[in-house]
């Protein structure tokens, strides 16, 4: 008999915990929200996320703050939402490395595929390849002999392991079957810099962080990882003219950590939705070489098939490269 009432009263508190976190997702947001990037300020990500934080706020009316949380690849950021509460209060928005850290990094302190849930694909960014202003190769068919001929004399920067600029750069080597000295930096901001600067020979890099400086003459660019051409650089020939085959783009998605209530995630995924048809958030992005994800891509069960999907195909071209962190 005492089983009975117990079970009966387990029950009726599960119900009343259950009609209380309902009313608690239907009431959200109530206070302030944070966004986590993993990469330093002022970086592609970091321009992304701010733009979409802006515009979500309006939305959601309540303010979202970007906090840059840096380091590991974006490991460090990612951990960290893995270990917020799931109330909807703490994002992230990360890029393809959400992927291929699932390889890249054998210790990681979450288990990628199980530590979040999802609100939506946000934009996915073609990669350029620049090179310092005074490089000798003139285009793309120069560049890609003259990296075989002299490989032992060029270096090729990137923003760290794990970083898009690192991603696309080993998936270049791969395809020239050619080993070429890397120089990792803090970010890109310091890559970037020493570029311009002439310390450093050529990288890859997202459209976000390469168009003010192609436009503005202080690199030289040679193509773009895109399947097409762009209407930004119609110049610019698509990698896969010269090497079939060659494209990736760093797509960005928001998580929420596991557990957070479906109702959170959709509603902040209606909110994205709203955020990607902005007219200011499409213009900037289009100014950036790139353009939002679609209504259909911009949900959870979208976001959750592009982060499985990635996680398998990356796997086998990291583990052909070697190239892990601790």
């Amino acid at each position: 008999m005492r089983f009975t009432v117990f079970a009966q009263g387990g029950a009726a508190a599960l119900a009343l915990a259950f009609s209380m976190g309902s009313a608690s997702a239907q009431q959200y947001p109530t206070r302030q929200i944070t966004m986590i990037v993993p990469f330093s300020a002022g970086g592609p990500t970091d321009t992304v996320a701010r733009l979409v934080a802006e515009s979500m706020t309006r939305d959601l009316g309540q303010t979202i703050i970007v906090e840059n949380v840096g380091g590991a690849g974006g490991t460090l950021g990612a951990a960290r939402l893995a270990a917020s509460a799931p109330d909807g209060y703490t994002l992230l928005l990360h890029h393809i490395g959400m992927a291929t850290s699932d390889t890249l990094y054998r210790k990681l302190p979450y288990k990628t595929l199980e530590a979040f849930g999802y609100v939506g694909l946000v934009t996915d960014v073609p990669m350029t390849i620049v090179a310092r202003k005074d490089f000798p190769p003139s285009d793309l068919g120069g560049l890609i002999s003259y990296l075989k001929e002299n490989a032992e004399d060029v270096n090729m920067a990137n923003a760290g392991i794990g970083a898009a600029s690192h991603l696309c750069g080993m998936m270049l080597l791969s395809a020239l079957e050619t080993p070429i000295q890397t120089i990792p930096y803090k970010g890109t901001g310091p890559a970037m810099t020493d570029l311009i600067g002439g310390q450093v020979d050529f990288m890859c890099d997202q459209t976000t962080n390469t168009t003010t400086q192609i436009q503005g003459g202080t690199i030289k660019a040679y193509a773009v990882t895109s399947p097409e051409r762009l209407a930004l650089f119609p110049d610019l020939p698509a990698m896969d003219e010269q090497l079939p085959g060659f494209q990736v783009g760093i797509w960005h998605g928001v998580y929420t950590p596991a557990g957070t209530p479906d109702e959170i995630n959709l509603r902040l995924s209606e909110s994205l939705r709203k955020a990607l048809a902005d007219p200011n958030v499409v213009s900037r992005f289009a100014e950036l070489g790139t353009v939002p994800s679609t209504a259909e891509e911009a949900t959870p069960e979208a976001l959750k098939a592009k982060l499985e999907a990635e996680v398998a195909i990356w796997k086998p071209i990291i583990e052909a490269a070697g190239q892990y962190a601790d």
